[in-house]
């Protein structure tokens, strides 16, 4: 089975309570979208009203994937950004798929999809993304056709004694 895209999905009750689902699952499971576990969906809940009000204001799309049960398996935000330098990319933020879907190219489905959200927006010529260090995504990335660009060495401090690199990732999409 695959999932089923749609940018910039209808606003519900259902859809909220199905991003904070999945985030706080992908935090939990150790995914690097902005916490550290363990999280609950009240920890979760701050940051995607800022994603929601990003989203009413025009300046964040939400790409979100259902699986074949109609629940949210896989979410991302696009961002455009709002240096006048710098608007012909956006970035890709909170990269997710539920951890009951990993291994299923989902991963990959997710990030083909943003692409061809991003080609959509006029002027947008690549989408730049940060991954956190030590987890092997910045490889992922690659082979979704990304390039690293940028690293921060321990930029991004898990716990104390812990800290990893900032990886900044490029996407051109011409």
């Amino acid at each position: 089975m695959s999932l089923t895209f749609t940018l910039d999905p209808l606003p519900t009750p259902e859809l909220r309570d199905g991003v904070l689902d999945l985030w706080a699952d992908v935090s939990n499971a150790g995914g690097a979208v902005g916490f550290v576990p363990p999280v609950t969906r009240e920890t979760v809940r701050p940051e995607l009203v800022k994603h929601m009000v990003a989203m009413v204001e025009g300046r964040t799309r939400l790409l979100v994937g259902h699986d074949e049960e109609g629940r949210v398996a896989a979410a991302a935000f696009l961002t455009r950004n709002t240096h006048r330098l710098m608007s012909h990319w956006l970035w890709l933020y909170t990269v997710m798929v539920h951890p009951r879907h990993q291994g299923r190219g989902y991963g990959r489905d997710l990030l083909a999809a943003a692409a061809d959200a991003a080609r959509t927006v006029d002027g947008i010529e690549a989408i730049r993304l940060t991954c956190r260090g030590g987890l092997g995504l910045e490889r992922f990335y690659e082979s979704c056709g990304y390039k690293e660009v940028g690293r921060v060495p321990g930029a991004i401090r898990v716990a104390p004694g812990d800290d990893r690199d900032d990886i900044v990732m490029l996407l051109p999409l011409g």
